[in-house]
């Protein structure tokens, strides 16, 4: 039986965690921290508002979906405690990434950090690095609900990244430049990610996650697209981390390896 913790049990990917591992026969919640909803009910348990007693709960892993601001406060307290840690909150750096590594770095317990816990989301950029080096532009569309703080998404930074690496490594050459001379409204090209992968946001009630990538060459195009429409979609992701952090020493960025990708 796997002791679970849920930090930032409060809000709607929280909330969700928590029911799931309720669901699991081979799980037990022990926890639920949230500083903005102390004293509410998260799945029979009540909320506390510190990260700092965990392991005195008996947590043997941590789910995190807070801020970066947050995250960055809790990993020290995680790492400190042995405790594993499962870590969905977007917005964090490549230098809040290496501080992690060395925070779990020999510390007796492990982390695992992803942009997006859907397993469609994963395959989607596993397959636009298979495409990136066999087509000749593309642009990043990512389409989320309109409470979400951070722009670009996670997942869409990852998946530009993961294009620029893979026509990198196939020698396939930079992307070619933009070829607008005049932008008759600022910001209509969106910002430019890793690699010159331009990268669209759009922010719309009724939305939950998606994202669409389409590739350009001569006479085509590939478009490659995923849709969560429930936040239940990151849950088999969420739990398959769970189980297996114990068993990935340090960290592991992304879903990728639980996958066999």
């Amino acid at each position: 039986m796997q002791r679970v913790a849920v930090v930032g049990a409060g809000g709607r990917m929280g909330q969700e965690v928590c029911r799931a591992v309720t669901e699991q026969p081979d799980m037990e919640l022990v926890a639920a921290v949230d500083p903005a909803h102390v004293g509410a009910d998260a799945c029979g348990r009540s909320i506390v508002g510190e990260v700092n007693a965990l392991s005195d709960l008996g947590a043997e892993v941590v789910v995190d979906f807070t801020v970066a601001a947050a995250a960055r406060h809790n990993l020290p307290h995680y790492a400190k405690q042995g405790i594993h840690a499962v870590v969905g909150t977007t917005g964090l750096s490549d230098e809040d990434l290496a501080q992690a590594a060395k925070l779990f770095e020999g510390s007796g317990a492990n982390a695992i950090v992803a942009a997006n816990f859907a397993i469609g989301a994963v395959l989607l950029m596993h397959f636009c690095r298979l495409a990136a080096p066999l087509m000749d532009s593309v642009e990043v569309i990512e389409l989320h609900h309109d409470a979400k703080r951070d722009a670009p998404s996670g997942t869409a930074l990852r998946t530009a990244a993961g294009i620029a690496e893979a026509r990198q490594a196939a020698g396939a050459g930079s992307l070619p430049p933009d070829p607008t001379t005049e932008l008759v409204l600022a910001g209509a090209r969106g910002g430019e990610a890793a690699g010159g992968v331009h990268v669209h946001s759009v922010r719309l009630p009724g939305l939950v996650a998606h994202e669409e990538v389409i590739f350009g060459a001569t006479g085509q195009s590939l478009s490659i697209r995923h849709d969560a429409y429930d936040r239940r979609s990151f849950m088999p992701g969420v739990l398959l981390a769970v189980r297996t952090v114990a068993d990935r020493p340090g960290l592991t960025v992304g879903l990728e390896a639980l996958l066999g990708l």
